[in-house]
């Protein structure tokens, strides 16, 4: 493995998986038919689609999106990405979208959950020229994560950069203060960055996701739908590039990229990237 795109990983006692309990990340990954999942998420996942039948949809379009976002930016000359509670791995990944795009490019995956982390060996395909890192890092604590990341001495935090919280925001409930956090990833960033968000809504569905945030609860997961104001209020000062803050299926649609013909009902995920003006 070359030393560009070795992974930057620093673990330290053996780490507590929570096998005995749900898992958001692990029962994304058996939504997307993956294979790493318990009997404990699949059951939780069933709940969960029993409050919304079109759950594989939503994670669906929401990964096609990360695919078409990932290569617009990289189209838009962005070599340096940082993708925040990156999840359980599933191909492809950020860094193969943009490296195909752009060989050169550099990407960091966040998160700080020990489920996630132990599959992080599987980002170490990236190209010769480009370089794939991942750290240990909490959303909740954005000046640790920002130096985390600045530890890898990979992101020029003096050029753009795309940040990316796709599907993460949902867990952080207002208590959290998930605004603020946003907002001091953002400041750090250089003018021409951008910030590209995915998060769920219950605007054309609310007492099927009421029924979803009990299920989710039910197994000690807590999870926030927004309303198309409250996701909005994630990209203060920003410039939204068109269409704007849309619902994922309708964000720059392209042939085969995911489930384009499903209704907003069905996805109900919102989905947008906006750009870092010289003057915020």
């Amino acid at each position: 493995m070359s030393k560009q795109s070795d992974l930057a990983l620093e673990f330290g006692a053996e780490p507590e998986l929570g096998q005995d309990r749900a898992h958001s990340a692990r029962m994304y990954d058996y939504y997307l038919d993956g294979k790493s999942n318990y009997i404990v998420d699949r059951e939780a996942a069933a709940d969960v689609a029993a409050a919304f039948p079109a759950i594989e949809v939503t994670v669906r379009a929401n990964r096609a999106y990360t695919r078409r976002v990932g290569e617009y930016l990289a189209r838009q000359g962005v070599r340096q990405f940082i993708d925040v509670g990156m999840g359980i791995p599933a191909s492809p990944h950020l860094h193969e979208v943009v490296q195909a795009v752009t060989p050169g490019a550099t990407v960091v995956y966040a998160d700080n959950d020990p489920t996630v982390l132990v599959y992080a060996d599987e980002l170490e395909d990236g190209t010769p020229e480009g370089t794939t890192r991942c750290v240990e890092a909490d959303l909740q604590q954005p000046n640790e994560l920002l130096a985390a990341v600045e530890r890898t001495g990979c992101i020029d935090f003096g050029q753009p950069v795309a940040l990316s919280l796709h599907a993460l925001l949902d867990f952080v409930p207002d208590g959290m203060n998930p605004y603020a956090m946003v907002g001091q990833l953002v400041r750090r960033l250089s003018p021409d960055s951008y910030l590209s968000l995915s998060h769920s809504t219950g605007d054309f569905a609310p007492e099927r996701w009421k029924a979803v945030v009990g299920a989710y609860r039910q197994h000690g997961i807590p999870t926030q739908p927004r309303t198309k104001a409250e996701v909005l209020r994630f990209f203060h000062g920003l410039e939204l590039t068109a269409p704007g803050l849309a619902v994922a299926q309708r964000w720059r649609p392209s042939p085969a990229s995911g489930p384009s013909l499903a209704t907003d009902r069905q996805v109900s995920v919102y989905a947008g990237v906006a750009r870092k003006p010289a003057a915020l």
